[in-house]
């Protein structure tokens, strides 16, 4: 849809000569199209992205890409008649060193988000969204620039094809938490011979996205020619998979019960996977149910088995988050003050890559996703800081969650990380492992690069240890570990449908 908004934007230059100053002030001026008044939300937060160069939009910036800074404010009660008037002397967060009093000299693409989902979407470059072309400015010549913001962010879809299938319910679990309808989604991928055999029944594997992925990832295998080509001959396993969505309200929802985003695990669990396998005419059993995924989908995939040892029968986990929080990251949640610099006051470093070059520190991360959140903190962005601390932690007085640090300082709560050891997996299975050793026997599989690009070896190291030394029962975790491997870098949907058929052949031969 194109030209639904337009939105005008002012930047005035001050009148003093180029090469006079190093800085300028910046004014927006910012309008509705009358083409968007019927749709227009009048609540939301606006976000100006600025970037140092146009290779990607600037409102696709991150921390990740290293790309440009953005600011942030939330408008409410906005008359679509209105024009708005924007400048420095708003209440702005920015992870930029300047603000718009004080604009240092150059060339920067401009770039404006008006995310008006609310809760109905935790980031900001959703569906319904609204966004403008990108558009260079130069601060040493006295500009007026206007900007259309005719762009909003479509719905996703699935690729049409045989063998997907949509699931959609509302969930009674977390529409009763919720006190509204919360709808949830799935993509489904069928083995081939599924058509044909219309009586059959079929192991089922789910897969747990990296951190926010959504149900349509699976878009990107039917766009995968190799895969496709494995996937539709007679060499492939015939194994249902289904394609969780990350949605939560404060970002990935990580598929559990949290006090903060609600019964997610209780909806899996007692809703999405008893429908979706007697629709899809699943064999229905635990033995025949496995669970695998990397990153978030890596951490979710080892709690889900650790946390309800009888429902699957196997995990297949990828460079999971931190197991442990004593090394969340780099960070020692039970014993350090501080997330944001270690005991010699250096910067945490949050992502390094394969030589061990940091990229950019937590705090750094966190200034990013502060600008995203509604609260003006980290807790409501959206990112990956705002869902472990929508998890783990409990609800704080204003009906948010309790942020685990301090969101410019890095000060840590030690209450709340008191809570949540509830959630850390090296600790859980510590004091359940003579109850729950013996329900994971042959289920445990994971794999961990030791060049992890966000240093999540360092917990995984900790709970092979464990597994290690653990008797009656003995464990028989696998756990590899890959030297000078990456984030996710071995992770494989073909190896993973392979080693679950592997395991259902075991089943078979018992």
């Amino acid at each position: 849809m194109k030209n639904l908004l337009i939105l005008t934007l002012f930047v005035l230059a001050t009148n003093i000569m180029i090469g006079q100053q190093e800085s300028v002030k910046l004014a927006f001026h910012i309008s509705v199209h009358k083409e968007l008044k019927a749709s227009f939300k009048s609540a939301g937060r606006l976000l100006i992205y600025i970037a140092e160069t146009d290779k990607i939009e600037p409102r696709k910036s991150s921390i990740y890409n290293g790309n440009g800074v953005v600011f942030g404010t939330n408008i409410n009660n906005w008359d679509k008649n209105e024009t708005k008037h924007l400048n420095g002397n708003q209440d702005w967060t920015t992870n930029a060193n300047w603000n718009f009093n004080s604009v240092p000299h150059g060339d920067y693409y401009v770039q404006l988000v008006w995310s008006q989902n609310g809760a109905s979407e935790s980031k900001v470059n959703s569906p319904g969204n609204l966004y403008s072309e990108s558009f260079k400015i130069n601060t040493k010549v006295k500009q007026e620039i206007r900007l259309s913001l005719s762009k909003i962010i479509p719905e996703r879809k699935l690729i049409t094809h045989d063998l997907v299938k949509l699931f959609s319910f509302q969930s009674d679990t977390l529409s009763k938490w919720w006190n509204q309808p919360m709808n949830i989604k799935a993509s489904v991928l069928l083995p081939s011979g599924y058509a044909k055999n219309p009586s059959k029944n079929y192991p089922i594997r789910y897969n747990v996205a990296g951190y926010g992925g959504r149900y349509t990832r699976v878009n990107r295998l039917l766009n995968n020619k190799e895969f496709m080509s494995w996937w539709t001959s007679e060499e492939a396993p015939q194994i249902i998979t289904i394609f969780l969505d990350g949605e939560g309200p404060f970002g990935d929802s990580y598929q559990l019960d949290s006090e903060n985003s609600g019964p997610h695990g209780e909806m899996l669990i007692n809703e999405l996977i008893p429908n979706i396998e007697k629709q899809f005419r699943a064999i229905g059993s635990s033995e025949t149910r496995f669970v695998d995924g990397c990153s978030t989908g890596g951490w979710v995939s080892l709690a889900l088995q650790l946390f309800y040892p009888k429902t699957f029968n196997g995990c297949w986990s990828y460079s999971a988050d931190p197991v442990s929080f004593n090394k969340m990251q780099l960070v020692n949640l039970y014993k350090d003050a501080n997330a944001f610099y270690n005991n010699r006051m250096y910067l945490r470093p949050s992502m390094r890559n394969l030589n061990g070059d940091p990229q950019f520190s937590i705090q750094e991360e966190i200034y990013f996703e502060n600008v995203a959140g509604v609260s003006n903190t980290y807790t409501t962005s959206g990112g990956q800081w705002s869902a472990w601390n929508a998890l783990y932690s409990p609800k704080g007085e204003d009906d948010l969650p309790m942020p685990i640090f301090d969101p410019i300082n890095g000060e840590i709560d030690k209450q709340v990380a008191e809570y949540w050891k509830k959630y850390d997996l090296l600790l859980y299975t510590k004091a359940n492992w003579t109850e729950l050793g013996p329900k994971l026997n042959g289920k445990i599989h994971i794999w961990m690069g030791d060049m992890d690009n966000f240093y999540l070896n360092n917990a995984m190291r900790d709970f092979d240890s464990y597994l290690k030394s653990t008797t009656n029962p003995k464990s028989d975790a696998q756990i590899d570990f890959s030297p000078m491997k990456e984030h996710c870098e071995d992770y494989s949907h073909k190896y993973v449908l392979g080693e679950i058929e592997k395991r259902m052949q075991e089943i078979k031969n018992k």
